[in-house]
């Protein structure tokens, strides 16, 4: 699929990625197609993937022509995959996934990390009232510590959590809770339990695309499960990355360490195996 930026023609495959990682914005990436105490430094700046979805969005809509109209509620075209961009802040990542002028935030970072999120938008020729959804993959600081202000300053979005978590998150407004199987914005809700009790994943089948919060990780180039020092439950944490092993994706979007592009499903399945 084409995205389409204003003012400029129709993004490149590597655009710009948002770096708060020392406090200064550097270049994020767009690409056509994701949990530790904020202590942990990994990741450096990076992006770019290709995506899979299904089901039917729920958000309001935008203006990607900049004609001063805003598409209704819902309008956007759910078969088409979307395309993804990486908020890089440093040693965690949050993600905008976008399908025809509409985005979703998966995941917000320490909090703080409003503006590197503003900026990615920005970037991509989008602002706030673009934003439909913001998707919680789980409840630790370093990944909900900004939702307070994301959904402050999206005003038509929803939010979304595991029903377990969503105790432990403040925010200004309601939360939806998400179960396994569950679509959001044409995007399927992995339950992926064991890091905390409501960890979800987002997966775009459309585009081939898992954005994985923590229930991976790929720090310094190896990928692993959730990090044992910040599982609650890891018997089902290993549970779950032998059921992300039995998807099917090419890309893959890690809540700490770089993105995997290409073949990312075959390394989960790998992994899965070695888990006994």
């Amino acid at each position: 699929m084409t995205f389409q930026v204003v003012p400029a023609p129709i993004l490149p495959r590597r655009a710009f990625l948002a770096d708060l990682g020392k406090g200064a914005f550097a270049l994020a990436v767009v690409s056509v197609a994701g949990c530790a105490p904020s202590t942990e430094q990994s990741g450096s700046p990076v992006g770019s993937g290709s995506p899979v979805g299904s089901g039917s969005p729920d958000a309001g809509g935008t203006d990607p022509a900049g004609t001063g109209t805003s598409q209704p509620p819902g309008s956007a075209n759910v078969g088409a995959g979307v395309e993804w961009t990486r908020v890089n802040l440093g040693f965690v990542s949050a993600y905008l996934l976008v399908r025809n002028g509409e985005a979703a935030v998966v995941d917000t970072g320490v909090g703080g990390s409003a503006d590197a999120i503003e900026a990615s938008l920005a970037g991509i020729g989008l602002g706030w009232h673009a934003v439909g959804h913001v998707i919680l993959t789980h409840r630790h600081q370093d990944h909900v510590g900004s939702a307070a202000d994301v959904l402050g300053r999206a005003p038509s979005a929803k939010g979304y959590a595991g029903a377990e978590d969503i105790p432990a998150i403040t925010v200004p407004r309601a939360l939806t809770a998400v179960a396994d199987g569950d679509t959001v914005f044409g995007l399927t809700i992995v339950a992926t339990p064991g890091h905390t009790p409501g960890h979800v994943c987002v997966l775009d089948a459309a585009s081939g695309l898992l954005v994985a919060g923590d229930a991976l990780n790929n720090r310094d180039g190896k990928l692993a499960g959730s990090s044992p020092q910040n599982t609650d439950d890891p018997i089902a944490a290993k549970a779950s990355v032998v059921k992300l092993g039995k998807l099917s994706f090419e890309t893959l979007l890690v809540g700490h360490g770089e993105p995997i592009e290409g073949g990312a499903s075959e390394q989960v399945a790998r992994l899965a195996a070695s888990l006994g």
